[in-house]
């Protein structure tokens, strides 16, 4: 056999163990190999038939699947890498002439580490998976905490039809002393369809009420109040509470760490749903995120001017924004306030929801998994990833609409309790129906160029809107306003 021969042997034999064992007189050994690797993929076709593919990307994120994937693409690796070697020794390459010998060898033992490196990279995935998911997603209640519920495989959601989950953003700083929560948005999924509403609630909202009978209730019974702060401002807003709450643990007997559970409950109050669980985002953190799957493709409206001495500029006009100043874009008050930004903030998850594909997640999977790492802070339990994921990518090609609690709808200085949790209960209501028709909405994500596709919808009047204020998560970014 020439070195060509024993060569071309070899890469059938990496592709089809058991070949070059044929070619070489090894039938028995030749035919248990290519058993085994038939075996192995028909398996694997018939995991992939029976299983849907979101429920799998759920199941692997737990502890117990993603070390058996580190420990099996291991014992994977090792073995074609034998495969190769005991290939090359039975093909007899010692018949051939010394240069032919040197080449065969050096190529082979080339070819040997080569096939181990898809199981790396699988196995690196899986290691990198595991650890990012535990340092965010709790495995056993903090102290003093009863356990989670552990869901029920025939039915997780225990008959509910929706799931809450409070998204939260703030300012992580060394220099700063507790939490502010300068973005609060509710976000509740039907668990069949995945269609969600996004609840934007306004971090100056005053006289926040609590729920009756309930610690920060009896403290406030007339609603959350303080006496101006010696500058002038206000510390009693919305986006105070889980700071006030964690600043005064007396209030709740000495129990400290309440300020996420009490703002979980104050925001379910008053929409009137159950939250079930919470995610703070840094936002800087943010920013890591949105450079680790490459940017996002925005429409700037107007320019957006930053900075403590307005420095800073996000041009206006349509472009993929880095994650610095997607940030800017999402979180300057400059020259505007708290609405337009809220706006802007909503355009910008709209574009991340769109634009943040499963290809670019794998492909960027190792940025992402940091990024993310560092993001968030979250009661999630993980048990419950395995239902939350395929939940999260049913969203993903769901309806999703938004409702922003901002005037005219509401007067921030004396907020319609009532009335917010009316328009809270018609918007979840609406949103179990069909996709809304493609003329009402605007995409922030690109179609066939890199320019997002917009689409304008007639003006609402101020009756029309105050009816039905809910509108798709992307409506009114790209300049349709």
């Amino acid at each position: 056999m020439s070195a060509s021969g024993v060569l071309g042997w070899l890469v059938l034999s990496a592709l089809a163990p058991g070949a070059a064992h044929l070619r070489a007189g090894w039938r028995k050994t030749g035919l248990t190999l290519i058993a085994c690797y038939a075996v192995g993929l028909l398996t694997l076709l018939a995991l992939g038939l029976a299983n849907d593919f979101d429920d799998l990307a759920g199941s692997f994120t737990q502890a117990s699947q993603l070390n058996a994937v580190i420990v099996v693409v291991a014992v994977l690796g090792v073995a074609w890498f034998a495969l190769i070697v005991h290939s090359f020794v039975v093909l007899r390459p010692g018949r051939l002439p010394q240069t032919g010998q040197i080449v065969t060898g050096t190529l082979a033992g080339l070819l040997a580490v080569l096939v181990m490196v898809p199981f790396g990279v699988l196995g690196q995935v899986a290691w990198t998976s595991n650890q990012a998911i535990g340092g965010i997603f709790q495995e056993d209640p903090a102290d003093g905490e009863s356990p989670a519920a552990q869901p029920k495989p025939e039915d997780p959601w225990a008959g509910r039809d929706r799931v809450n989950i409070l998204l939260l953003g703030g300012d992580a700083d060394d220099h700063r002393v507790g939490v502010r929560t300068d973005s609060m948005n509710l976000a509740s999924v039907d668990v069949k369809t995945g269609n969600t509403v996004l609840f934007s609630l306004p971090r100056n909202l005053e006289n926040v009420r609590f729920r009756p009978g309930t610690p920060m209730a009896q403290r406030f019974p007339d609603g959350f109040r303080l006496p101006p702060d010696p500058a002038g401002g206000r510390s009693d807003l919305l986006n105070s509470v889980w700071e006030y709450a964690d600043a005064h643990p007396e209030i709740f007997g000495g129990k400290r760490n309440q300020g996420p559970k009490v703002l979980m409950d104050t925001i379910g109050y008053t929409l009137g749903v159950k939250v079930d669980w919470y995610a703070l985002v840094n936002m800087w953190g943010f920013a890591r995120l949105i450079d680790a799957i490459g940017g996002i493709t925005l429409t700037v409206e107007t320019d957006v001017v930053f900075g403590k001495y307005n420095e800073g500029l996000v041009k206006a006009g349509t472009r993929k924004l880095k994650g610095a100043d997607a940030m800017w874009y999402a979180r300057s008050r400059t020259n505007s306030d708290d609405y337009t930004r809220m706006r802007r903030q909503r355009c910008v998850l709209g574009a991340l929801l769109d634009q943040a594909d499963p290809a670019t997640v794998l492909t960027r999977f190792n940025r992402i998994a940091l990024a993310t790492k560092e993001l968030i802070r979250t009661d999630i339990p993980r048990q419950w990833l395995t239902h939350l994921v395929p939940l999260a990518l049913k969203v993903k090609d769901a309806k999703v609409t938004s409702v922003q609690f901002v005037p005219p709808l509401i007067n921030t200085g004396y907020p319609d309790w009532a009335k917010i949790r009316t328009i809270a209960a018609k918007a979840i209501r609406d949103s179990t129906t069909a996709k809304p028709p493609v003329a009402a909405t605007s995409s922030a994500s690109p179609t066939t160029s890199s320019t997002p596709s917009v689409r304008k919808t007639p003006k609402k009047t101020a009756k029309q809107q105050d009816q039905n204020p809910a509108k798709g998560l992307t409506e009114g970014c790209g300049g349709a306003l």
